[in-house]
């Protein structure tokens, strides 16, 4: 059995927006070249016409956040010792 390409394809279902006006009116996936992507629209409305505003980011890098940094341990010949 063939498998479906989904190459260069993406889809957008309505959201629910809950109780939140700012949450997309669209949301949905896109795959581009291979790369897999969230895409979510808003619809808008300049000069009496509706359109829809997008934005589009990796799915590997929305759910990946860096680590805080780390302070360097301090170098303490004494061990225990208290400086004061």
């Amino acid at each position: 059995m063939q498998q479906y390409d989904n190459t260069n394809t993406g889809v957008l279902f309505i959201n629910d927006k809950g109780d939140n006006p700012k949450r997309p009116d669209r949301k949905g996936s896109l795959n581009v070249d291979g790369k897999d992507y969230w895409i979510s629209g808003w619809v808008r409305e300049k000069d009496g016409k509706p359109y829809m505003s997008l934005k589009v980011e990796r799915k590997e890098q929305q759910t990946t956040k860096p680590a805080p940094p780390q302070a360097a341990p301090l170098d303490d010949d004494d061990g225990d010792a208290i400086p004061f």
